[in-house]
């Protein structure tokens, strides 16, 4: 199976939505630099050396820029090969979002709408 490794919600106001979730359930809110779209950060759970969830299970996840064509919580999947994800995607009826793109030291990420519609995300993890 292919594990859901990090979630992502639409957030129209950075400060504010940091300063939620941080008050609320501790979590700690670390907002980006433009370079990275001033993504908000989600640690929900403590982290080893590599940025990876120590405990099984659990994720962490983000904030992106909210918009109408984008204003539902998504999912990421962690997958072993991207581009053959990528296909199957394509013949199982879903749809292909963009170009996969490098997240430094993450892996490559590609979103894609699923055979509903939805919004999801496809990450192949740097080899460590």
């Amino acid at each position: 199976m292919n594990p859901v490794v990090h979630f992502e919600m639409p957030a129209k106001d950075k400060k504010r939505v940091a300063a939620f979730y941080s008050e609320v359930f501790g979590w700690g809110m670390n907002i980006l630099g433009s370079e990275m779209g001033n993504y908000v950060l989600a640690t929900t759970t403590p982290v080893d050396e590599n940025n990876m969830a120590k405990e099984p299970g659990a994720i962490n996840g983000g904030f992106f820029d909210y918009s109408e064509k984008d204003s539902f919580p998504h999912v990421v999947i962690s997958v072993d090969d991207l581009g053959e994800s990528m296909e199957k995607v394509k013949s199982s009826g879903g749809e292909i979002e963009g170009e996969p793109m490098d997240i430094q030291g993450i892996g490559k990420y590609i979103s894609f709408r699923d055979s509903e519609g939805n919004r999801v995300g496809m990450l192949q993890p740097t080899q460590r």
